[in-house]
């Protein structure tokens, strides 16, 4: 699997309300989520992120509460990965289990807004766009990718259940 895409770049410490603020979780729907994706880090940020760009963090990225609204949020914004030094462990499996991709990737500080990125998910291999220079992450493992194309967690499982009854003979 690999992507490229224009790098929004946030700090350390981000946390789940700066990626989708409190106030707008009355709703789970991902369009309306999107809207307000980022807003107290930056209010300008849903209103100019294109599909198939990259949010990149500093450390702790998605710590606070264990709402999967943030990483619905993000992707419903169109966002295509989010690369960061590291993530809090829950958020790190509500984003496979919504299908948003993430890498841990240690050198966070050489990638800045505007920048553009390559990223090889099976290699773990990021390329900064405008000098060539590759990084290294953590590569995604096979069943974790599998997760990811399937779209998450739910639509993984509903494939495979769809096919083990296909090829059971009973569907």
């Amino acid at each position: 699997m690999k992507l490229s895409g224009k790098v929004w770049k946030f700090g350390d410490d981000i946390d789940t309300d700066l990626i989708i603020p409190a106030r707008y979780l009355n709703t789970s729907e991902a369009a309306e989520l999107a809207l307000h994706c980022m807003e107290d880090a930056d209010p300008t940020f849903a209103g100019k992120v294109a599909g198939g760009d990259i949010i990149v963090g500093g450390k702790n990225f998605g710590c606070g509460s264990s709402r999967e609204h943030a990483p619905i949020a993000i992707k419903a914004a169109g966002v295509a990965c989010v690369i960061a030094r590291s993530f809090a462990r829950i958020f790190y499996r509500n984003a496979f289990n919504t299908g948003l991709p993430i890498l841990e990737c240690a050198d966070t500080e050489a990638f800045s807004t505007g920048s553009h990125l390559d990223i090889d998910f099976d290699s773990g291999i990021i390329v900064l766009r405008e000098t060539a220079a590759s990084y290294r992450s953590k590569p995604i493992p096979p069943f974790m990718q599998a997760l990811l194309q399937s779209g998450g967690l739910m639509p993984h499982i509903a494939r495979r259940l769809s096919s083990q009854t296909t090829t059971d003979g009973i569907g």
